[in-house]
């Protein structure tokens, strides 16, 4: 995706105090948060019905994925007994669905161990059905990214999905120590803010975060801060709306339900949240655009 710039200020300050947060019957209206009812016979309607009945039965899938992977993990149990325990009919379609889903069969994960990245444990309740109405978009816009230079200051974190989890408290100081030292790097005064995440290794649940901004390719690295290469690659760019505290049920949306759904795989590449003109902080109107690198499923 083209990089797109700030056009008014504050945005990129206002991270560093309120930084990322980085998953019934209806009625005759769906209830925005932020804006007017839709009328539940419009294609906005429709759509969202839809879209809210494959979340649904992709959660309850992910769900069994999910359970599969502990069982893998953390018993003996046979690999015919965990599919036909997560509901599939025989061991060749859990594994058909377990190689599409995470790129690496049910024996291979367990023989390795292997951390599964960016595993999203999504909690479907009212607020997040409400999230799915304006708070993101349901379907991304898919495009291939040239390759690009990242510079800033990096941290390691535990998410929300982890019993180690404190990323309410390393991301919004990273962000703070960042911003004073963005005239280091920055050649315009209001340059796109970037969020990038990835994994740290194969066999934890530790998440590596990078606060940067783009440089040109022979731009000099300042002392202490990193310097990220991105290879040319596709993407998927979700439109998260609203408050950053939300952003968790944007990236829970992606992962449990569009993905899962997708016939597409992560690349295990860096996630990249992206701080633009639409971006305010505090702001019912705010937005942030969300990418994931993806391939063809396995």
């Amino acid at each position: 995706m083209a990089s797109p710039h700030l056009q008014a200020s504050p945005t990129l300050p206002a991270l560093a105090t309120g930084g990322p947060a980085s998953p019934a019957p209806f009625g005759h209206t769906f209830a925005s948060p932020s804006g007017p009812s839709t009328p539940a016979s419009s294609p906005q309607a429709f759509a969202l019905r839809q879209a809210i009945c494959e979340t649904l039965k992709t959660y309850v899938r992910s769900r069994r994925l999910a359970q599969a992977l502990d069982a893998l993990a953390h018993t003996e149990e046979r690999v015919l007994e965990i599919a036909l325990g997560a509901g599939f009919d025989s061991q060749e379609a859990f594994t058909r669905a377990f190689k599409k889903a995470f790129g690496v069969t049910p024996a291979r994960y367990r023989k390795s161990h292997q951390s599964i990245p960016f595993l999203r444990k999504v909690r479907f309740d009212e607020d997040y059905l409400r999230h799915l109405h304006g708070g993101v978009s349901l379907e991304p816009e898919v495009s291939v990214q040239p390759a690009r230079v990242m510079v800033g200051l990096s941290t390691r974190f535990f998410g929300s999905d982890s019993e180690k989890n404190n990323f309410g408290a390393k991301l919004p100081a990273l962000w703070g120590a960042f911003m004073p030292r963005l005239p280091e790097v920055a050649r315009e005064p209001r340059p796109t803010g970037y969020g990038l995440i990835q994994q740290v290794g194969a066999h934890t649940d530790e998440l590596e975060y990078l606060v940067a901004i783009e440089v040109s390719p022979d731009a000099a690295v300042p002392s202490d801060m990193v310097r990220l290469e991105l290879p040319e690659a596709r993407y998927a760019t979700f439109r998260h709306r609203g408050h950053l505290e939300e952003l968790d049920k944007t990236v829970n949306y992606i992962y449990s339900s569009w993905l899962a759904r997708s016939g597409l795989r992560h690349t295990y590449r860096p996630d990249v949240e992206m701080y633009g003109p639409g971006y305010h902080h505090g702001s019912d109107d705010s937005e942030v655009l969300y990418a994931i690198p993806i391939a063809a499923g396995a």
